[in-house]
């Protein structure tokens, strides 16, 4: 099992859930972030004061897929958060020794 986990752009949300239901992915977990990376936040001007942006908000998306949806799930996660300009995040996988599912007691495959 991998755990795959992406840092995205907050407006993107929207498609990567319709990409990832499309492809069958049932459950996925989504929670705020905020971080830069080559571009370095921004400057910003507000009522002639101004202010750098150093961490941009950013989204996490995790999910648990079995060794063969991986890939594909990687796939689908790139196409759908991909805007072609700098800011647009990173995908990674972590292996995952074993997954439980606590309501029913399911373990490995059964689990995600």
């Amino acid at each position: 099992m991998k755990l795959i986990t992406a840092i995205v752009r907050p407006e993107k949300l929207d498609s990567i859930r319709e990409g990832l239901e499309a492809y069958g992915v049932q459950g996925l977990t989504v929670s705020a972030a905020s971080g830069y990376g080559r571009q370095r936040g921004y400057t910003e001007v507000y009522r002639g004061a101004e202010y750098s942006v150093d961490l941009l908000p950013k989204l996490r998306v995790e999910v648990l897929s079995t060794d063969e949806q991986a890939d594909d799930i990687l796939d689908v996660l790139i196409t759908t958060s991909n805007t072609g300009r700098a800011g647009d995040g990173k995908v990674w996988t972590v292996e995952v020794h074993e997954a439980i599912r606590v309501r029913t007691g399911e373990r490995g495959a059964a689990a995600v």
